[in-house]
């Protein structure tokens, strides 16, 4: 155990230990599988499905979290959202730096209030973007419109129907996949642009995994009252209301047994089964390994940091 502590002196003169210690300064590169690519410019990387970026008339991309201008903890972080912590100044430098990242400067940016809600918004030829209404879907057949949704550990799915082009963003908390946001969405661009799912695509961006969002058992509850395959959602269906052994074993009275376990909750498979639902096809949908809270270096995640957290922004377009 000794030779564990070493001194002050000696850790200051060893070359491979100064070396590991300048390389923590910079994170290692952002693991990412092979459906997935990343291009950074001027420090800012931008997460991209490969996929869609084979549609040369589409922009689309996923924040991460360096590059920008607002500071945490004396590191520089390319926050996107309306935080207590950062000014407003410092929030739309970041948005141009990463439109710029994307090629994107010239498109006009929309988003929404999110509210945690199974709203969805369509902007037509007619619809008015000077004004920031509530919800928590984007969907639009008009170049130009660089639609945007902002997550910090919720799932951000984008969609795109190559045949009509039509584009989508959608927000996805425990709350929207709850109500089902994901297959409105596709259901809205049906009624309106006459999508068809099967000719659709989705990509659903850095989200908090299934290793890491602890939810409480009355969610679990919620989602099976709705969901015939919610199991398939968590680690372990648990509803609150199972027998508990321990009641008795710990020979204690009914109403003060321990509380039940909470539960893992996976968010992009719910998502990613939505889609399927909703018609689209298998193989058309990509959804990246990538937890918020396991990897705070690049991304940011709420669950993790609480209020010091930043805000992702994850967009789509059609180019004019």
């Amino acid at each position: 155990m000794a030779t564990a502590k070493t001194s002050p002196r000696k850790r200051a003169k060893a070359k491979p230990l100064k070396s590991s210690a300048s390389k923590a300064k910079s994170p290692a590169k952002l693991p990412i599988s092979k459906d997935w690519t990343t291009r950074t410019h001027r420090g800012v990387t931008v997460l991209q499905s490969t996929a869609l970026n084979k549609i040369p008339w589409l922009v689309h991309g996923f924040s991460t979290r360096p590059g920008g201008v607002s500071e945490i903890d004396n590191e520089k972080v390319l926050n996107l959202g309306a935080v207590e912590w950062d000014k407003r100044e410092n929030v739309e430098e970041n948005k141009r730096r990463f439109q710029s990242a994307l090629g994107a400067e010239k498109l006009e940016f929309v988003s929404l209030h999110q509210i945690h809600s199974d709203v969805v918004r369509i902007f037509d030829a007619t619809t008015s973007t000077a004004k920031q209404c509530k919800g928590d879907a984007l969907a639009t057949d008009r170049p130009g419109l660089l639609l945007g949704v902002r997550t910090a550990d919720c799932s951000p799915i984008l969609v795109v129907d190559p045949k009509k082009r039509v584009v989508a963003a959608i927000h996805a908390g425990w709350r929207g996949t709850l109500a089902r946001i994901v297959v409105k969405t596709i259901g809205q661009m049906q009624m309106e642009f006459k999508s068809n799912p099967k000719d659709m695509l989705a990509a659903i961006g850095p989200t908090i995994g299934g290793c890491c969002y602890e939810v409480g058992t009355e969610v679990a509850a919620d989602f099976s009252a709705k969901f015939s395959n919610a199991s398939e959602f968590f680690d372990e269906l648990r509803t609150g209301d199972e027998p508990n052994p321990l009641q008795w074993l710990n020979m204690m009275p009914p109403g003060h047994q321990p509380p039940p376990k909470k539960v893992l909750l996976d968010l992009k498979k719910a998502n990613q089964l939505q889609l399927l639902e909703a018609g689209l096809r298998e193989q058309n949908i990509f959804v990246t390994d990538l937890c918020t809270s396991c990897h705070v270096s690049h991304l940011f995640s709420y669950r993790k940091e609480s209020t010091t957290s930043g805000r992702l922004l994850s967009v789509i377009a059609l180019r004019r």
